[in-house]
């Protein structure tokens, strides 16, 4: 049955609350028509889609899923489940020998089955593809935050949180933090009573499950502190009450690391993560002393295995109880039982949440009054999002089970699903040979009776404790080979798992051998596994312990922080400000939460800005930190291969005829490369290439091209997944002067060289408008324009011209089919349209040579234009030619139909300076270069001005199901910005941003899809568009 195309979908039965489901109606309906030839559902009235909705887009629903060469689940099935030469997914938990876990491994064992455990499906950088953890975060919180609301009412407190309802009580993530934002809100309003502030909410761990409680935390009004600084806010809280402030309006985070929950017990020695991890019996808890004491709120996200200290014991918390503490709760959101927090003893349901413990008494409490913390510790909170959270996960997962489904071969498969196969067709893989082993060396399965133990066997051994990432990266393998093949022997005595691939693993072993030199070559060998050679220092992250040889292995990194470098190739206005951001990643806080990373483990970003005159590099970077300018020739193929193999990611804002040059050494290098430029066929030929290299090339990661992909995407997006139907998609885009800077006759300027612009104004134009296909010549484009207004944004007076090809993006986007109006427009303001068309026919923007042109003798800019309007003088210079004189001459040629239009072009031209008497540069040839210098002339920015850039996306969608119809509409409006004498553009802004945020994305590899690729997929355009924001673009949604 193995690789037959029929997919299977568990009845999760796990647990009452378990909704999720694996692959969502949506995703079904892609694979059906992507590879997947039936795919059979198991009937569920509780799961978070409902039957129907996978028969309608043409799944079977059956509890019979022999069929099935691939069935998918999300918790472990009953072994009664496991069918005969089937392969399965889910999260199995036993690629770590866990002992309860065993029966069903040796189930699929004995079935010949074939299992692929999700855990194991990691990327390039080892970090996990399919997890939920962000949800379990952002659901712990919401429903802590309720049961907050009632503890403190309980107190006497009456505070805004007791509106908040848990988490699976609203329809969506996004009601829910709506909710969130209606308390933050209140509380910025109306404050917090004295008596409970100030609220601290103390954050522990830094994975995806930290930066989801985070994520709702931060929708409230809130500063984050130092550790070290809690003392101080206590303090000045007091203080403010003694000066007769009576309501706080914000509450207050503290985000502690290792650093912060322990110290060496050497008080010569400073804190080293790594040596903690390796030997955390060198340390003593701080934890109660430092932090404690002052938290409000411990929100506990942390992974902590037993060797470690806990974070607070028993002990610890009743004497901060005796002290009257401000502790009034624990989120224990990863429901470690027994473990970090020793006194969190049982675990909570969705439904009971909470329990209250009595520290005093220690005594456990089902009810909210009384004495003591509440604790919650439910272990199932993902599902509580269960619709968004198998959203996620699915849109992950359907991206490899098609691969999966048809696999009879499993050396065909990726690499990354190769090594989340634990078992194939009833073998355990290579890969994890060393299940059987430590199965076998288990601890409990060894006899108490000393004739058994390893130091009698064995004439020679020493104990060997091994902490790291060993499974998740296989390399228990290589240390038990190491033993094995060597000649010697061995026994597990302890092993604690990490319980995700952010988490470290130990494992303590007794290693033996009859000689000497055995167990000395063993112990080399060992020490080598966990000291990589110099060019692979960060290969293996293994620390090594030994016991009577009492030698050090572990390996030390000079700098906690990985080290990252960019090269942004091109020295223009928008290379400075995504120099700025990546310079700034790892010492800012704005990307801590977005991008999901693990706190502790940081990148410092070095920007490289090369162009080809140094002086404009170097003055590109001035005052930027950890940014270099240099001299670089694209066209000099032994420069550029040296500066791109020395870094991680290119960006280049170079002209578009110069990304396939560096495309190219990218590709042969195995370089990322982002562009903001349009992605065209010599790039998109580059596919395939940069497929196999294993890169990334990301095109149109600016703004037009750029955040209006990423816009209209999420919204399409969004409506799809709602079973909803694109009626009408409208864009608009502009950049502008902003309405201060507006003060010329065509309310526009130029920041950089105008021809490209006034080029664009010649295009021709297609859009479909109601099912009809409208074509726009380039000559009449300008005379197409009309007038539009912006809901959000009325004042401003505008006007839209069509952009090219509309058409296009239907296809691009996926709604050519279904969407009867499609058109993508050029914003300008009011009466810009009418003004240049009437240039255009006045022959100002024709690019042929002009004769009068041609002569020796130059003539003024007078006598040209008196020659464009047919002015008949024989002395031009001396003619007196006013404004109105100019109207009625336009008018008279037939240029221009009103006399309004004919004014204000009549205003135009004497503004260019078109009947200055100077003479004209002998550079302008036609009619169309004197036009170019003179608005580059009299249409620029001072150096006090700002321009402005304004995008808006309206889609209107209609759902069959409902029969309603929705408009939707997405608006960015960013003004440039002025610091320190500098002003940065806006256009400048919202293109190198994205760029820079394209780069991010591969460096922290939450872009993992190979080749060349545009910002038109989840993947790519949710986290940009979170870091965007963060970062300060503000973008605005709204439904009517």
């Amino acid at each position: 049955m193995f690789g037959n195309g029929v997919v299977g979908i568990l009845s999760e039965t796990v647990n009452k609350w378990e909704r999720r489901t694996p692959l969502t109606p949506s995703h079904c309906a892609r694979l059906l028509h992507r590879g997947v030839s039936r795919i059979i559902v198991q009937p569920s009235t509780k799961r978070i889609h409902h039957d129907v909705l996978y028969e309608e887009v043409g799944c079977e629903i059956s509890n019979d899923l022999s069929p099935c060469g691939l069935i998918l689940g999300i918790k472990q099935p009953t072994l009664e489940m496991i069918l005969p030469d089937r392969a399965y997914a889910f999260f199995s938990h036993t690629h770590k020998a866990q002992k309860e876990n065993m029966p069903l491994l040796d189930k699929i064992l004995a079935e010949r089955a074939s299992l692929y455990d999700y855990e194991l499906i990691v990327g390039e950088n080892g970090k996990r593809l399919l997890a939920f953890g962000n949800f379990a975060g952002r659901a712990g919180m919401i429903d802590f935050l309720r049961g907050l609301g009632q503890r403190y009412l309980s107190l006497g407190y009456s505070t805004p949180f007791l509106s908040l309802g848990s988490s699976y009580m609203y329809p969506s993530l996004a009601a829910a933090k709506a909710a969130v934002i209606s308390v933050g809100e209140e509380i910025a309003n109306q404050g917090l009573p004295l008596g409970i502030c100030p609220l601290v909410f103390v954050f522990t761990g830094s994975g995806n499950v930290c930066s989801g409680a985070q994520e709702i935390f931060k929708l409230l009004p809130h500063t984050f502190v130092e550790p070290s600084r809690l003392s101080e806010l206590h303090k000045m809280e007091t203080n403010k009450a003694r000066h007769g402030s009576k309501r706080i309006f914000q509450v207050y985070g503290c985000v502690v690391t290792a650093q912060d929950m322990v110290e060496p017990k050497d008080p010569m020695e400073v804190f080293d993560k790594v040596d903690y991890y390796a030997h955390p019996e060198h340390y003593n808890p701080i934890f109660h002393e430092k932090v404690a004491p002052y938290a409000s709120v411990i929100v506990n996200c942390m992974y902590w295995e037993k060797r470690f200290p806990p974070l607070l014991s028993t002990t610890q918390i009743q004497d901060l109880m005796r002290k009257e503490c401000p502790l009034v709760g624990i989120a224990d959101i990863t429901c470690d039982i027994g473990g970090s927090l020793e006194f969190v003893n049982r675990s909570t349901s969705i439904d009971s949440p909470f329990f209250r413990y009595d520290a005093i008494t220690d005594s456990y409490h089902e009810d909210m009054d009384g004495n003591g913390v509440i604790c919650l510790a439910v272990d199932i909170l993902p599902t509580e999002f269960a619709k968004e959270a198998s959203q996620y996960f699915g849109n992950v997962l359907s991206q490899f089970v098609t691969n999966l489904a048809s696999a009879t071969d499993i050396t065909n498969l990726p690499a990354h699903l190769r090594r989340a196969c634990i078992v194939h067709e009833g073998v355990l893989t290579s890969l994890y040979d060393y299940i059987p082993r430590m199965r076998k060396s288990d601890s409990e399965d060894v006899s108490e009776n000393s004739a058994n133990s390893l130091s009698i066997k064995s004439r020679y051994n020493t104990s060997v404790s091994l902490s790291g990432h060993l499974f998740d990266k296989f390399l228990i393998n290589e240390a038990l080979d190491i033993i094995e093949i060597a000649g010697g022997s061995f026994h597990l005595v302890n092993c604690h798992v990490g319980q995700s691939v952010d988490a470290i693993s130990y494992s303590e072993l007794e290693v033996g051998a009859d000689d000497k030199a055995v167990l000395d070559q063993i112990i080399d060998s060992l020490t080598t596994l966990a000291n990589p050679t110099k060019n692979n220092r960060f290969a293996n992250k293994i620390s090594l312990k030994l016991g009577k040889v009492q030698e050090n292995g572990s390996m030390k990194e000079s700098d906690p922080k990985k080290k990252a470098a960019v090269l942004i190739l091109g020295a223009g206005r928008v290379c400075q400000p995504a120099a700025q951001m990546l310079s700034s990643f790892g010492s800012s806080q704005w990307y801590k939460t977005l991008l999901e990373d693990d706190f502790d483990d940081q990148i410092d970003v070095d920007v490289i800005v090369g162009s080809l005159y140094l002086k404009d590099a170097e003055q590109t970077v001035e005052g930027i930190p950890n940014v270099t300018g240099i001299q670089l020739d694209v066209m000099d193929s032994a420069s550029l291969f040296k500066h791109v193999s020395q870094v991680d990611v290119v960006i280049s804002l170079l002209p578009p005829s110069c990304h396939v040059i560096v495309a190219n050494a990218c590709i042969e290098l195995k370089k990322h490369l982002v562009t903001a430029s349009y992605v065209d066929s010599s790039m998109s030929n580059l596919d395939d290439k940069a497929k196999v290299a294993g890169i990334t090339i990301l095109g149109e990661m600016g703004l037009d091209p750029g955040i209006d992909h990423m816009m209209a995407m999420k919204m399409i997006d969004e409506a799809h997944m709602q079973k909803g139907k694109i009626k009408s998609f409208t864009s608009y885009c502009g950049g502008l002067p902003s309405p201060e800077a507006a003060n010329n006759p065509l309310a526009y300027k130029f920041s950089w060289n105008p021809v490209g612009a006034i080029r664009a104004g010649r295009n021709p134009a297609t859009y479909k408008d109601h099912g009809e296909t409208v074509h726009i010549d380039g000559n009449n484009l300008y005379d197409s324009a009309t007038k539009l207004r912006i809901p959000d944004f009325p004042a401003f007076a505008l006007e839209c011209l069509p952009n090219r090809n509309s058409l296009l993006y239907g296809d691009l986007y996926g709604i050519g089919s279904e969407a009867s109006t499609i058109f993508r427009g050029t914003l300008r303001y009011e009466g810009f349209g009418e003004i240049m068309g009437t240039l255009s026919r006045i022959g100002l923007f024709d690019n042929e040579a002009h004769p009068i042109l041609k002569n020796e003798e130059r003539p003024t800019f007078r006598k040209f234009t008196f020659d464009l309007l047919k002015i008949d003088n024989a002395d031009p210079n001396g003619a007196l030619i006013g404004e109105e004189d100019i109207t009625k001459r336009i008018l008279t040629l037939g240029h221009c139909k009103d006399q309004r239009s004919a004014t204000m072009t009549a205003k135009t031209i004497i503004f260019l300076g078109l009947f200055d008497q100077t003479e004209i540069p002998t550079s302008c040839q036609s009619a169309f270069d004197i036009a170019c210098f003179r608005m580059e002339e009299r249409l620029s920015y001072s150096s006090t001005e700002k321009d402005m850039v304004l995008l808006h996306h309206e889609v209107e969608i209609e759902f069959p199901d409902r029969q309603v119809t929705v408009k939707r509409r997405a608006t960015l409006l960013e003004f440039g910005k002025t610091c320190d004498g500098k002003t940065t553009t806006a256009m400048a802004l919202t293109v190198g941003i994205p760029a820079a945020v394209g780069a991010l994305l591969l460096l922290t590899n939450k872009t993992q899809t190979r080749g060349v690729l545009r910002p038109i997929i989840p993947e790519v355009y949710t986290p940009a568009l979170d870091i965007i924001q963060a970062y300060g673009i503000k973008l605005i949604e709204k439904n009517e």
